[in-house]
């Protein structure tokens, strides 16, 4: 695949460019242009600390969606060993969009489940481009009710726009399978560590994010809908989707602040598309380090933890008109 690059990157590759040519010529021709190879480099360095070092909410949903970010099934051939997928929700069918099986994680066995997105339109079609069917969600509990039986931590990646919206799904009861999902995740007895690794839309997020530990990734987002669907419904037209990202407060920065997110994992300069290995580490640090704490508690800790969690959540501002 050829290195993808975002709107707002233009200037980024319009000095690599010319950096890259400026090279090319100095190899050609044997001409010492050292110097200016230099100040150029440091004009890219400069570039590229300006950029990302100011991005808006809606220029880091589109590095949540970048097509060479890593994904699910990314951070598991990094992260885990002995990873068996299961399949099947034992009533329709496999739903593709999510992936989960046992592995072993720091040498113990975990539950690792999360959904997964394509690289190009074949794989994308295979996997629904990460939109989960009803059969996907009770696929995930199917795993996270046998994690829970062989007294072992459950771990969900999400990285989706939403559920599927379509007609087949709405006729195999989505909602339903969400709403399941969500209030049995509350009876584990196990620890849940839930970690938004790029997309975290709507009810296709919490279906399997109701963790102990919510995790979000840099440039990861998390919201109640997508800033697409946030203008169609607000503005009446999708092209406002910049202004409902900065509306929705669904940045990393913001979701920490709100008590939504437990901590902000940091990512390779620049974005993790741009080195997985970096990334994956940079996610093993934070993420079994929460697990450790994690482990110490009591299955009945566990779960109080996690509902009194959920029951905090939010921040409200509350206040009387005065009544003439």
């Amino acid at each position: 695949m050829a290195e993808v690059f975002l709107d707002f990157e233009k200037p980024i590759i319009e000095l690599r460019k010319k950096l890259q040519e400026m090279t090319e010529m100095s190899a050609t021709n044997h001409i010492d242009v050292s110097e200016g190879i230099a100040a150029l480099t440091e004009q890219l360095n400069e570039t590229m600390r300006r950029i990302y070092s100011s991005l808006t909410p809606w220029q880091r949903v589109q590095l949540a969606r970048h097509p060479e970010r890593p994904y699910t099934l990314d951070y598991i051939e990094r992260l885990f060993t002995g990873f068996i997928e299961f399949h099947g929700d034992r009533r329709f069918r496999d739903d593709k969009a999510i992936v989960g099986g046992f592995a072993r994680y720091h040498g113990k066995p975990v539950m690792v489940i999360g959904t997964q997105k394509g690289r190009d339109m074949k794989s994308n079609v295979y996997r629904n481009f990460g939109w989960p069917n009803p059969e996907g969600y009770r696929k995930a509990l199917r795993l996270m009710q046998m994690a829970d039986r062989a007294e072992v931590p459950v771990i969900t990646f999400i990285d989706t726009p939403g559920a599927f919206p379509g007609i087949a799904s709405e006729e195999r009861h989505i909602a339903e399978a969400i709403a399941l999902n969500l209030r049995e995740m509350f009876r584990l007895r196990v620890p849940v560590v839930s970690v938004v690794i790029g997309e975290g839309g709507s009810g296709g997020a919490i279906g399997i994010g109701v963790g102990n530990r919510v995790l979000v990734m840099e440039n990861a987002y998390y919201s109640v809908i997508t800033p697409e669907g946030c203008a169609a419904i607000l503005w009446k037209d999708r092209k406002f989707a910049p202004k409902a990202a900065d509306a929705l407060q669904l940045t990393a920065e913001k979701l920490l602040q709100l008590e939504i997110a437990d901590e902000i994992i940091p990512e390779p300069f620049g974005g993790a598309q741009r080195d997985h290995d970096a990334a994956a580490e940079k996610l093993d640090e934070v993420l079994h380090r929460h697990l450790v704490e994690l482990r110490r508690l009591s299955p009945t800790r566990l779960k109080e933890q996690r509902y009194a969690k959920f029951r905090a959540m939010g921040r409200f501002t509350e206040g009387s008109e005065a009544v003439s």
